[in-house]
């Protein structure tokens, strides 16, 4: 198939421009600007762009990734497919070790048929003070062996665990992670600036949405915060719902660290659904005007956000578009070392996705054929 629109952003450019892409077989085959070299079978009306890659979501359409039900995790899949959304890694959250490796188990199920990218752990490796939306009781230390049990339950698809670098037993995990070829981000943290610099010397390069669920910068104390924010080895997650982040502080992040900004959902059933009574993992949450918290308190937990409505409210901040589209498609799939996707780019899964004028996803498409 041969694709043709007025405004296409290739690759790792700064600017669109009008151009072509061919698919075959799922895959992008030819690209190029101006002229193609045959009719096209389709002229799209809108921007094109690579299909969003959500590196960090709990689900969505009134369904959960914490589950053991594959039916309710594709659920989840298609409702952040339909805004734009052609690669996701779900996350669980913290649990038992029995019912984390059966739902580990069910979801490298779907991460084997390719209808997954791949699965995030967050928790139960995490700290006391910053549990966040995570049952206190079932929070550890990450010993080796317990961390090893947990990725041999996900058959080589675990892509991504957050973990708190002061806990017992963390570096050598952390360097365990990296041996397995799994991200270790560091998040949910009481670390002070020394122990996360000693986490990312051992081979951490993720920050679980920075500023959330992690000791505050301060100036004589800058916790994690800061030794996350400087080192060019660590991609930072945002969460950019206008809820969990100021505005104008991602969008400050942004301008100094403009290729390792990666905006992610955090995600829960409710996103893409309505406001609700829900539960997250063990914990019951409300949904009210769009904000998750935990039933009876002011904790945040998760998100209602959808990658495209992260896109629209960074272009609305000042972030500029490209950029944005950039932190929601090729650099979360850096982060991961998800090559396949990301960029539209000849040798790339053919995914892709539309959009209107006022940046929403008309139209999209999954290896190679409109969903």
């Amino acid at each position: 198939m041969l694709i043709t629109a007025d405004q296409i952003l290739f690759g790792d450019a700064d600017a669109l421009v009008a151009g072509w892409v061919e698919t075959a077989a799922g895959r992008i085959v030819a690209t190029g600007t101006g002229v193609p070299p045959r009719p096209a079978d389709e002229q799209v009306d809108g921007v094109l762009i690579p299909g969003y890659v959500d590196v960090h979501s709990h689900g969505g359409g009134g369904a959960s990734f914490v589950t053991e039900d594959p039916e309710a995790a594709r659920q989840a899949l298609a409702a952040h497919r339909r805004l734009g959304v052609t690669t996701m890694v779900a996350s669980l959250v913290t649990g038992s070790t029995p019912d984390l490796k059966r739902q580990v188990g069910c979801l490298a199920d779907l991460v084997e048929s390719g209808e997954l990218a791949g699965i995030h752990l967050e928790g139960p490796w995490l700290a006391l003070k910053y549990k966040g939306a995570h049952p206190p009781a079932l929070l550890a230390d990450p010993e080796p062996g317990a961390v090893s049990e947990l990725l041999d339950a996900g058959r080589g698809t675990v892509k991504m665990v957050t973990i708190a670098p002061e806990r017992s037993g963390a570096m050598d995990s952390i360097r365990l992670m990296v041996s397995r070829g799994v991200v270790a981000a560091i998040g949910h943290t009481d670390a002070d600036y020394d122990t996360t610099r000693a986490a990312i010397d051992a081979g951490a390069i993720g920050a679980t949405h920075l500023f959330n669920a992690m000791r505050s910068l301060r100036h004589r104390e800058p916790g994690p915060v800061l030794a996350l924010w400087e080192d060019p080895r660590v991609y930072l997650e945002l969460i950019m719902d206008g809820v969990h982040v100021r505005p104008e502080l991602v969008a400050f992040v942004a301008s100094t660290e403009p290729d390792r900004v990666v905006f992610v959902t955090d995600a829960m059933a409710a996103a893409a659904s309505t406001d609700g009574d829900y539960v997250l993992g063990e914990l019951p949450v409300e949904v009210r005007g769009g904000v998750a918290r935990i039933a009876g308190t002011d904790t945040i937990a998760g998100s209602t956000l959808t990658l495209d409505r992260a896109v629209r409210n960074a272009v609305a901040a000042g972030i500029p578009f490209t950029q944005a589209v950039r932190a929601a498609t090729s650099l979360p799939a850096d982060y991961l070392t998800l090559p396949d996707v990301g960029r539209i780019a000849v040798g790339k899964r053919a995914d892709l996705a539309v959009l209107d004028s006022g940046l929403f996803a008309t139209r999209v498409m999954q290896a190679g054929a409109w969903v």
